[in-house]
């Protein structure tokens, strides 16, 4: 039976930063937190040499509020290749030394962490495939190649879209899609508050028209300029960090509005000033299999959108008129035409009845369900035969059950 006081492991590899800003991984994993003793990996930090002329390879571990664990290895500068892979094994076997790999699961966002993580034991393997990696500007050449290992490692995969999911069912025997979900309490919040506005925007005239998220190659700039020009009256409110493109060619006017990242909790006050909404997604490879987050976030905050033809924007939403959809600036600022004056009775109820179909709670134990069943199958093969190995060669101990998974 499950021991609260000595939960099984869950360790997930991420190329995001757990503080950056909160997303996926971060709604679920806090959840799984309820259940797991969850260790949230992060990318490596390099770091200068000592005072001996050396950096010892060392974990910076550190807990936050919602339980999870983050970790974070410490490495001397200049190491890549087997070297840094090696090192990274070192420290991962180190932190899970003398604990129990007959439940542990092991939960992937990055590919690139097979290479240092290929052998750790486990009783499930999960692959949360949240967004085609190799498509975001930056990505290492190898990552398609990481990724097919990580097929081959995984018990189940994860899709974070339907579109992603029809990209990769045929990858993998086990391929289940979870499309972005929502906090809807925490963003209803916009709808009720009562509290002085945020002061950098207090002073800004209406209507607004607001953007939050991470600020890089999906964002269509030069869109985002012309609709700026098209309604000077209208003022322009982006929120979120500028993150691998130069900051310096992003669109200027006098009402566009850049106010750099929040956070997740500050949200729901900025949002309850906005007339509208827009996502002004680029269509590019780095979106083609995208599935916004922020889209439901803007609707249970009570905020109307218009949005760029993303492809899980136009499924579900789209498709039943709760997202706007245009495809260039003069469209978009037709369409937040109508959005600033239709009457929103209808449309409130038909968010509501939408939104009432999700939630992260609702994922993460759909997710969690999967989770046991594997393992749970897993552990009737190994007590049928408990001197077999197993198909990735490793010889099983008898477990009844898999309680703590």
């Amino acid at each position: 039976m499950p021991d609260p006081a000595h939960p099984a492991d869950l360790v997930c590899f991420s190329h995001l930063r757990w503080d950056f800003v909160r997303q996926r991984p971060q709604h679920l994993l806090s959840r799984a937190a309820k259940q797991y003793r969850v260790l949230f990996v992060e990318e490596p930090v390099f770091v200068a040499p000592d005072g001996d002329g050396a950096a010892s390879p060392r974990l910076d571990i550190s807990p936050r509020p919602d339980g999870v664990l983050v970790v974070v290895p410490l490495l001397p500068q200049g190491l890549e290749g087997d070297a840094l892979s090696f090192h990274l094994s070192q420290l991962i076997h180190a932190l899970l030394a003398g604990r129990d790999p007959s439940c542990r699961v092991l939960w992937y966002y990055t590919p690139a962490a097979v290479d240092f993580s290929a052998d750790l034991p486990a009783a499930v393997t999960v692959y949360d495939n949240m967004d085609e990696l190799s498509a975001f500007l930056g990505a290492s050449p190898r990552l398609l190649a990481q990724e097919n290992a990580l097929f081959a490692k995984a018990d189940l995969v994860f899709t974070g879209g339907m579109s992603l999911y029809a990209a990769k069912r045929h990858r993998h025997h086990s391929v289940h899609p979870f499309p972005s979900s929502i906090d809807a309490a925490h963003f209803a919040r916009a709808r009720s508050h009562d509290g002085d506005e945020p002061a950098d925007q207090a002073d800004i005239s209406h209507p607004r028209v607001g953007f939050f998220g991470v600020i890089d190659e999906r964002m269509n700039r030069d869109l985002v300029g012309e609709l700026a020009d098209l309604r000077p009256d209208w003022q322009f409110i982006i929120l979120g960090p500028v993150v691998k493109i130069d900051p310096a060619g992003l669109p200027r006017r006098p009402n566009l509005h850049w106010l750099g990242p929040k956070s997740y909790d500050a949200l729901p006050g900025y949002l309850a000033g906005w007339d509208a909404g827009f996502m002004p997604f680029a269509l590019n490879e780095a979106t083609r299999f995208i599935s916004p987050t922020k889209t439901p976030e803007f609707l249970a905050a009570g905020v109307p959108v218009v949005s760029t033809p993303i492809t899980d924007v136009v499924t579900p939403y789209g498709a039943k008129d709760l997202v706007k959809i245009a495809d260039n600036a003069l469209d978009m600022a037709r369409q937040l035409d109508g959005l600033l004056t239709q009457p929103r009775d209808l449309w409130q109820a038909a968010v509501k009845r939408q939104l009432s179909l999700s939630s992260w709670d609702r994922t993460w134990a759909a997710m969690r369900g999967l989770i046991q069943g594997v393992a749970g199958a897993k552990a009737q093969g190994r007590a049928a035969s408990p001197a077999q190995p197993t198909r990735r060669g490793v010889v099983a101990s008898a477990v009844a059950e898999p309680a703590h998974v």
